[in-house]
């Protein structure tokens, strides 16, 4: 059984890669920040939860219908996206130095909750048949002894930059982070369990999809 990936996330492919699994990497185009902009626009400011659902949705859809290496996806497509909220603020990728500068000095001792949004889409055959998504949290509790130094050799790194919250449990911020709760491959990028859940709703056995 074969899972694609709709997904340009190193984190999410790692943690596949970590449990057996080698995806098919199949990028889709979705301009996230026009497509929640869309979608407030008519309902609303969206809560976290909600919009990283919308998000993962968008993409596994994006790559319905289309084909790799000139052969129809047959197997299931993943769809992903995640958001740190602390103090009621949804937090997305800082992308500048000083952004992720910032929101360390702000979360430092503090707690948060890194929401993660899934959506699967049956596409066994080489044709759409249905999907199913769902949403999970995990809460985490940082440090209150991290130094100013410790947080701009952080940044330095590069490390946070491009990752939801400006912060990993599997890289350098690891020592960081004083609690976790939830499952932590949530905080990483997607819930393993959630994941397993979702497939074995559509009848596929977790097991059929290891590979590597």
């Amino acid at each position: 059984m074969r899972l694609y990936l709709a997904s340009t996330s190193p984190a999410r492919l790692s943690l596949l890669r970590q449990i057996g699994i080698e995806p098919v990497v199949v990028p889709p185009l979705v301009d996230e920040e026009a497509e929640v902009a869309r979608v407030e626009a008519e309902t609303g400011p969206l809560a976290p939860g909600a919009m990283v659902q919308l998000l993962a949705r968008l993409k596994a859809e994006a790559i319905v219908g289309t084909e790799v290496d000139g052969e129809p996806i047959d197997g299931f497509i993943l769809g992903g996206d995640s958001a740190f909220e602390f103090g009621g603020v949804a937090y997305g990728k800082p992308h500048r130095p000083e952004v992720a500068r910032d929101r360390w000095l702000a979360q430092r001792g503090g707690s948060g909750v890194l929401h993660s949004g899934h959506w699967i889409v049956d596409h066994r055959g080489g044709a759409r048949r249905d999907g199913a998504g769902r949403v999970d949290e995990a809460r985490l509790t940082f440090a209150d002894d991290i130094t100013d130094d410790e947080i701009d050799a952080y940044v330095a790194s590069g490390e946070p930059l491009l990752v939801a919250g400006a912060f990993t449990i599997d890289g350098l911020a690891a020592p960081f982070i004083r609690s976790i709760e939830g499952a932590p491959s949530a905080v990483v990028g997607m819930s393993l369990p959630v994941v397993r859940d979702l497939l074995r709703g559509f009848g596929a056995d977790w097991t059929s999809f290891w590979n590597r």
